[in-house]
């Protein structure tokens, strides 16, 4: 896995999972299940990373 996707992928994670504590803290639903998807959105990212390292070796 590149680096730079590896850290894209973990920032997302990272921005997800606060964003979802936040909304969750505030009663803030929206914004809860924007961080879900940020959070989801990372891990298909770093998926992605470790499906295209299989295929390199």
């Amino acid at each position: 896995m590149s680096a730079t996707e590896k850290a894209k992928a973990e920032v997302e994670q990272l921005a997800g999972t606060v964003k979802k504590e936040v909304g969750r803290g505030a009663g803030n639903d929206q914004t809860a299940a924007e961080g879900t998807a940020d959070k989801v959105k990372g891990n298909l990212r770093e998926a992605k990373e470790k499906i295209k390292d299989v295929f390199r070796d």
